[in-house]
């Protein structure tokens, strides 16, 4: 099964249901250094999370085990069934699931708003209860949608969720998706659409999940969009382009610069590693991943 088919059964099953290359010459020693660095202490302006559904053959307790043994604050793309095991081990969940009718189906096409609605007004309370303020959110596919119709739909339906996500504190988080590899057909596969959907819903409850990896894909010009969209974005995915495995000297982006352009924005949130790792040791991966963002 490729990676897209596995995110799309993991986020049905908790929902309930191109060019820029940022690589220098000096990467692989770099990558050399950051080695020999794991495990030393984390700087603490990157906080760190990853996807669980990315490890999805190692028990939860496992992974949690495993991120607080390597300084991660979070592990996310979870629904309220597993928020207690988080608890357990002293973790958070920076961007939760558990509501929505997956991918595919989302706020630009009316016939599901009422079904999105429920069930977000089901679950925003109860990320609200377990104290996070986030949740994820899809456009869905365009199914002959223009731009301007997909936009006009899904500012209407995110309206009708606004009431409840301002008055429980949480903000409704909208991922960028590459249409071109992983996601055919997805409505919201530039930042550009994503931007001007914030700016028509018009409230600081509403924003995007800017994707690395799927943006790299879908436009280029990373740290330039970062640094130009930062008021819209209120999460970071990570992944190695192409393939959407490791994020080191095996792939085109240079995170370290990415991550810094990060920082320099100000940003406090999280930043998740959504990778899908080639080697045996997947969770030695996931560690020289965190140790490669910590700038």
């Amino acid at each position: 099964m490729n990676s897209s088919n596995s995110r799309r059964s993991a986020i049905r099953k908790m929902a309930g249901t191109a060019a820029f290359a940022t690589t220098l010459p000096s990467l692989a020693s770099r990558m050399e250094a950051t080695e020999n660095a794991l495990g030393a202490e984390l700087k603490g302006r990157i906080r760190h999370s990853f996807c669980r559904w990315c490890y999805d053959k190692i028990p939860l307790e496992d992974l949690c085990k495993a991120a607080k043994s390597m300084g991660i604050e979070s592990i996310e793309l979870l629904g309220p069934n597993e928020w207690p095991m988080l608890k357990k081990y002293g973790l958070t969940c920076a961007l939760p699931n558990g509501a929505g009718l997956g991918i595919e189906k989302g706020f630009n096409n009316p016939q599901y708003h009422d079904e999105l609605v429920k069930s977000y007004e089901e679950v925003i309370p109860k990320v609200a209860a377990a104290g996070y303020n986030t949740i994820i959110c899809f456009s869905g596919n365009r199914n002959g949608l223009s731009d301007e119709q997909g936009l006009e739909n899904a500012a209407k339906g995110l309206k009708r969720l606004i009431p409840t996500a301002e008055k429980h504190k949480v903000t409704l988080i909208m991922e960028l998706l590459n249409s071109k590899v992983n996601h055919k057909d997805y409505q919201c596969d530039h930042t550009a659409w994503g931007v001007e959907l914030c700016k028509r819903v018009g409230s600081e409850r509403f924003k995007l999940l800017y994707d690395i990896y799927h943006m790299q894909i879908m436009e280029g010009d990373v740290i330039r969009t970062i640094k130009d969209n930062v008021q819209y974005i209120a999460h970071y995915h990570t992944g190695g382009v192409p393939g959407r495995n490791e994020i080191d000297e095996s792939q085109e982006l240079y995170y370290p610069a990415i991550m810094k352009a990060i920082v320099e924005t100000g940003y406090k949130g999280f930043v998740a590693q959504e990778f899908i790792p080639k080697r045996e040791d997947k969770l030695a991966s996931l560690k020289q991943g965190v140790q490669i963002c910590d700038v």
